[in-house]
C-alpha cells in the first residue's frame, strides 16, 4: 500500500527490483542442481553469497542495524554449517570450515567493523577504549603473534580471525552503547537470537527430530549449535544476564524474559553440559547474592531438583566426576581425574616454545587424543606461550573489575543495577567454567558475552557522582520499571548526551 500511495515506481527503482528477483532465481536455480547433485556446499553457497550481498550493503548503509541484525541471527548460524565437528579428529575443518557461514560472516564483520571503526576514529579524533578493550585486543595479536610460528598457519590463523570477530563486537559496542536507546536495541537483538534458538529446538523436538548428539551413553541436545557444549554454554549466559535483569523490567518485558528463560533452563539441563550446568548454578548465586534475594536461591534449588526428576541423565553425568579413565581410553567420561592425567600431557607441550607457544588451535593436533585443553588458563599458555597467558589473565581480571565497579557506581533499582549484576555473575562463570572446559573457543558465545560486557562497562565508566543523571535518574527509572504496564524500553539505559547521538 505504501508502494502505491508513493506512485509509479522510478526507473531506478524498478531495474534495482529486477535485478533482485533474477539474483533469487538464480540462485534457487543454482541451489536446486546442486542439491540434486548431492552437494550440500554448491547448495548452501548460493544462498550465503546473496545473503552477504544484502548483508554487505546493510553494513555500509546503516551499521548500527547491521550490528544488531548479526547479534539476532548469530545464534542459528550453525544449521548452515559446512564442516562436521573437528572435536577428536586433529582436523580443522579444512575448506568447509572457511566457506562455513559463520566463517564468512565473520569475515565480513570484521571488513565492516575496521572500515567503521576507523572512520569513528578519524572523525572523533579517537575511539573510547576501555582497559578491557585494550586487553582483548592484547590477546588477539598475542594469538597473531603465535601463529607466525605455528606448524599450521592457516588453522592458527583462522583461529586468530575468529577470536578478532569477538574483540571487533566489544570495540563496536563500546562506541554505539553510548548513544541514545542502543542499550534496549542490543538487549533485544540478544534475546531475539535465544528466542530464535530456542524455538527451532523446540519446533524440532516437537516434529521428533530434537537436534542432539549422542557422545558415549549420553544423548544431548545440541540446539542450533553443532556441539552441545556450545549450546549450554551459550544458554548459561543467557539465563544468568537474563535473572540479572529481570526484576527491572516492565511487566510485558517480563512475561517475555519469563517465558524464553524457562524453557531455557529446561534445555541447559538437557544439554547434559556438566561445565554450563556448574557455571549457571555459580552464575545465579552470584546473581542472588547481590539482588539479595532469597527466592531466587529457592527458585535454583527448585531448578536443580527438578532436573534430576525430569533428565536423570543430568545426575549420570556429574556422577561420572568419579569414575576412573585413562588418557587414550574411551570415547567419553572426560572425568576430573582424565583432565588432570591430560594437562599433564598438554603442559608439556609449551617447552617447544614458551615464550609464544605452539601456535593459536593447534594443542588438539599435537596429542594423542587430539582433543583442545578443556581448560583455558592452560590452554593459552601452551599455545599463545607466557604473552598470551599474560593478555588472558588480564582480560580476566579486567573482566571481573568492570563487574564490580559497575556494581558498585549502578544506582539501586535502575536497569544499569541489572546489567551490572548479570554481568557479574557471567563473569565469575566464565572464569569458573574456563578453568576445566574449552570456553575460548565458542566464538558464538563470546559475541554476546562481549555484548554483556560492554553494557556493563558503560555502567562501570560512568563518574560515581554522575551516575544517577547519566542512567535517567535512580527514583525515575524506578518509577517506570514499577508502574503498571511499564515497558522495558522504558527502563532502558541511555545517554544524557544528545551530543552522542549521531
Amino acid at each position: 500500500m505504501t508502494v502505491l500511495l508513493r506512485g509509479p515506481a522510478k526507473p531506478a527503482g524498478t531495474a534495482w527490483t529486477a535485478a533482485a528477483a533474477l539474483a533469487a532465481a538464480a540462485t534457487a536455480v543454482v541451489s536446486a542442481f546442486a542439491v540434486d547433485g548431492g552437494s550440500r556446499t554448491l547448495a548452501v553457497l548460493p544462498f550465503a553469497v546473496t545473503a552477504g550481498v544484502l548483508v554487505a550493503v546493510l553494513a555500509l548503509t546503516r551499521f548500527a542495524a547491521y550490528v544488531l541484525l548479526m547479534l539476532a541471527v548469530r545464534s542459528c548460524l550453525d544449521l548452515f554449517k559446512l564442516s562436521g565437528p573437528t572435536a577428536g579428529t586433529g582436523s580443522d575443518g579444512g575448506a568447509a570450515r572457511a566457506l562455513d557461514p559463520s566463517t564468512l560472516v565473520g569475515v565480513l564483520f570484521l571488513l565492516a567493523a575496521g572500515l567503521w571503526l576507523a572512520a569513528q576514529a578519524r572523525a572523533g579524533g579517537r575511539l573510547r577504549t576501555s582497559p578491557l578493550g585494550l586487553a582483548l585486543v592484547l590477546v588477539a595479536a598475542t594469538g597473531a603473534v603465535s601463529a607466525l610460528g605455528s606448524a599450521r598457519p592457516s588453522s592458527s590463523a583462522l583461529e586468530v580471525l575468529r577470536i578478532l570477530t569477538v574483540v571487533a563486537m566489544f570495540l563496536v559496542l563500546e562506541q554505539l552503547l553510548p548513544r541514545r536507546r542502543m542499550v534496549r536495541l542490543v538487549l533485544l537483538a540478544v534475546y531475539v537470537s535465544l528466542a530464535l534458538a530456542l524455538g527451532y529446538t523446540l519446533v524440532m523436538s516437537l516434529l521428533g527430530s530434537p537436534p542432539s548428539e549422542v557422545k558415549g551413553s549420553f544423548t544431548r541436545i545440541s540446539g542450533p549449535f553443532s556441539q552441545s557444549t556450545t549450546f549450554g554454554r551459550y544458554l548459561m549466559f543467557m539465563v544468568i544476564f537474563g535473572c540479572g535483569i529481570y526484576r527491572f523490567l516492565g511487566r510485558r518485558a517480563k512475561i517475555g524474559l519469563s517465558v524464553l528463560l524457562v524453557p531455557a533452563l529446561g534445555f541447559l539441563a538437557l544439554t547434559n553440559t556438566r561445565s554450563a550446568i556448574l557455571g549457571a548454578a555459580i552464575g545465579l548465586i552470584v546473581v542472588a547474592v547481590l539482588h539479595r534475594s532469597a527466592r531466587l536461591v529457592v527458585a535454583l534449588g527448585l531448578a536443580a531438583v527438578a532436573a534430576v526428576a525430569v533428565a536423570p541423565g543430568v545426575a549420570d553425568r556429574f556422577a561420572q566426576l568419579g569414575e576412573a579413565r585413562e588418557v587414550g581410553g574411551g570415547p567419553t567420561g572426560n572425568t576430573l581425574a582424565w583432565r588432570a592425567e591430560y594437562w599433564s600431557e598438554v603442559v608439556t607441550l609449551a617447552n617447544r616454545n614458551p615464550v609464544t607457544g605452539i601456535g593459536p588451535n593447534m594443542t588438539q593436533r599435537e596429542t594423542d587424543e587430539a582433543k583442545k585443553p578443556h581448560n583455558d588458563f592452560l590452554r593459552a599458555y601452551v599455545e599463545t606461550g607466557v604473552l598470551g597467558l599474560l593478555a588472558y589473565l588480564a582480560m580476566i581480571l579486567l573482566c571481573l573489575h568492570t563487574a564490580a565497579t559497575a556494581v558498585r557506581r549502578a544506582p539501586p533499582g535502575s536497569l544499569d543495577r541489572g546489567i551490572a549484576v548479570g554481568f557479574a555473575g557471567c563473569a565469575v562463570a566464565f572464569v569458573a567454567v574456563s578453568a576445566a572446559s574449552n570456553v575460548i573457543s565458542n566464538v558464538v558465545t563470546l559475541w554476546y558475552f562481549a555484548a554483556f560486557a560492554a553494557m556493563a562497562g558503560l555502567v562501570a565508566a560512568r563518574p560515581r557522582g554522575l551516575a544517577g543523571s547519566a542512567a535517567g535518574s535512580a527514583s525515575t527509572s524506578a518509577q517506570r520499571v514499577d508502574r503498571p504496564g511499564a515497558s522495558a524500553s522504558e527502563a532502558s539505559v541511555a545517554s544524557t548526551d544528545p551530543s552522542e547521538e549521531r
